[in-house]
């Protein structure tokens, strides 16, 4: 099983597409699984009608899905963005910078970081080193 993290902390899965990894995606697939080392440029003209991109994450210190992120945001995809896998509560704010709309997290982290670690990094736009300079 795994947890979805939002803002609010600790939500129940609602997205029932079937979400297909892009090596097997035809062109009519509407929720993608794309693996750490895809290059976003693969994707140009293929995201239209695209309502959902999960990114894997095998390991927290393998930081490639956070570039994937912004890399999607800048080329226009505007639906659902997860982060999945082995993300922790210290990298929410930077997860949802990046532009993920969420973390989807498997169980025994979510038992080793409870919803209140998520929460407290809930606020990530007022938390940031530039939010602190401009005072």
């Amino acid at each position: 099983m795994t947890v979805i993290v939002k803002d609010t902390g600790f939500a129940p899965e609602d997205f029932t597409t079937p979400i297909t990894p892009l090596a097997e995606a035809g062109a009519h697939a509407t929720a993608l699984d794309l693996a750490v080392d895809t290059n976003p440029a693969a994707l140009a003209g293929r995201l239209e009608g695209v309502t959902m991109i999960r990114v894997h994450f095998p390991g927290s210190a393998d930081g490639r899905g956070f570039s994937i992120a912004r890399q999607l945001r800048l080329m226009g995809y505007a639906g659902r963005l997860r982060a999945h896998g082995h993300v922790i509560a210290d990298q929410y704010a930077m997860a949802r910078r990046s532009g993920f709309d969420e973390v989807e997290i498997p169980d025994t982290l979510a038992k080793r970081q409870p919803e209140e670690q998520w929460i407290f990094r809930a606020n990530w736009q007022a938390h940031d080193y530039q939010a602190r300079l401009r005072g």
